[in-house]
């Protein structure tokens, strides 16, 4: 596509008139950059050094939430410069359509599905969590030598039985739980909900700059060992609050302990395209505080960053062209912006539209960190080290998702989905990522190929009754 305005660009989508291929390949829309060329690995090998690893995941940020994925109205620059200066993927996706089953996915590198505590979509109490003695990506790179920290939103079960510092982390800033009000941290169980460690720490200034604050302190140490840090913030998940609303949180707050929960929590009566926005530039300007920091640390170079959202985005988020939203497993429910950048082995300016996701992820770091899975807790991911380092091609593959009644799996360019009312859908994503071309009527033999190796995958999953 060629490069165009930032104007012309907005105007075409406010219009609607913006194709879908031109969404999905587009460079960085009003980026003062040259123009990104497909994805080619640098060739080099393996570089001497292993990586520092800093994941940085989004709460609920929606495929097209940055400028350079095509938000007419939304300024990112910190990241559109990340990704600039990397690689930008535009057919990335969470490992499922809600928070904590996609961080099963990406801290164990399996299907949420093989974990009790994966099949909660997400989880909402004291009962469920991921289980310690299970590997996890810093379990696992702590063994081949790793520093690993955890700051932000852990999402995988609460005390007394479930913490960060159980599952492989060194150490851990932040809450438990899927959500909460960002000035009083008040979370979904009513109780306060930030933590050091497993001890409660107080702070009720506004939450992401008590973590953009802790992630500068952790990537400006000085590290006598390779790192992971996962750094999750929860913006832009609601409640919609920003910087200046604390009088707003308070209210929610007082909600909260009048016994409001989760539905206070929810912000149904507040948020706004406007708000939002504000939520996704604080969001960006946090994580250039943070890359800052890594510069001038002297670690950029050997730093492998990868910054992703944990699902698609909610009602005030911007999915165009996508259909769906959270919770659900169109696109738009799990099609998330993604971005690479490690100077010392990938170049600059690049694009990928190869289908990769979350347990991806998992067995890429632990190849690039030379870390071994445990042969029996077999990964479902495939790592990308081929591919980004020597050129290898990515194999025919299958990308999988079961979220209660709904199905999908990519195969290629072929997306079949089964809705909440049990029909089953067939869709051509490179000719409609809209979603809106049904052809399971025109190829009836490719639906039942592609909802058998669906149901294959199925039937080595636990049961929803196991939950």
């Amino acid at each position: 596509m060629p490069e165009i305005s930032r104007r012309v660009f907005g105007g075409l989508v406010g219009g609607g008139a913006v194709t879908a291929v031109a969404a999905a390949s587009a460079p960085s829309a009003g980026a003062a950059v040259p123009a990104e060329r497909p994805f080619r690995a640098r060739g080099a090998g393996r570089p001497r050094r292993r990586p520092n690893i800093l994941f940085i995941l989004g709460d609920d940020l929606g495929w097209a939430d940055l400028s350079s994925y095509g938000a007419p109205h939304i300024r990112t620059p910190n990241l559109d410069r990340l990704a600039a200066r990397g690689v930008r993927f535009t057919d990335a996706y969470s490992g499922s359509a809600t928070c904590s089953p996609t961080r099963f996915s990406l801290y164990t590198g399996r299907h949420p599905g093989r974990t009790r505590g994966g099949l909660a979509e997400p989880i909402g109490n004291r009962t469920q969590g991921l289980e310690p003695g299970h590997p996890t990506l810093a379990s696992l790179l702590k063994k081949a030598g790793y520093a690993t920290a955890l700051i932000g939103k852990w999402h995988c079960g609460f005390l007394p039985d479930y913490s960060p510092t159980r599952s492989g982390w060194d150490e851990f800033f932040g809450n438990f739980g899927g959500a909460l009000e960002y000035f009083s941290k008040l979370g979904q169980l009513g109780e306060y909900d930030l933590y050091e460690g497993d001890a409660e720490y107080k702070d009720l200034r506004y939450y992401t700059t008590v973590l953009t604050e802790r992630a500068v302190e952790y990537v400006s140490r000085d590290h006598h060992a390779p790192w992971l840090l996962n750094l999750n913030f929860t913006t832009p998940h609601w409640p919609w609050l920003t910087e200046d609303d604390a009088e707003t949180g308070a209210r929610i707050a007082a909600e909260i302990r009048a016994g409001g929960g989760v539905g206070a929590l929810l912000h149904g009566d507040g948020g706004s395209v406007a708000k939002y926005t504000e939520m996704v530039e604080s969001l960006d300007a946090s994580v250039g505080e943070v890359l800052t920091a890594l510069r001038r640390s002297g670690q950029e170079d050997d730093t492998l960053v990868v910054f992703a959202s944990d699902n698609g985005g909610e009602r005030f988020s911007y999915q165009w062209p996508l259909s769906g939203a959270k919770s659900e497993l169109l696109e738009g429910g799990i099609r998330v912006p993604t971005i690479l950048r490690w100077p010392a082995a990938v170049d600059a300016r690049q694009v990928s539209h190869e289908p990769v996701y979350s347990p991806d992820w998992t067995a890429t770091l632990l190849e690039l960190a030379g870390a071994r899975p445990d042969p029996a807790y077999p990964l479902d991911g495939h790592s990308l080290a081929g591919y980004l380092l020597r050129g290898e091609e990515l194999p025919e593959r299958d990308l999988f998702w079961r979220v209660r009644g709904n199905r999908a799996l990519r195969r290629g360019d072929w997306k079949y989905f089964r809705d909440a009312d049990g029909k089953d859908h067939l869709f051509h994503l490179a000719e409609d990522v809209r979603e809106q071309a049904d052809r399971a009527a025109d190829r009836p033999e490719l639906l039942a190929e592609l909802k058998a190796a669906w149901e294959k995958v199925d039937g080595t999953l636990l049961p929803y009754s196991a939950a």
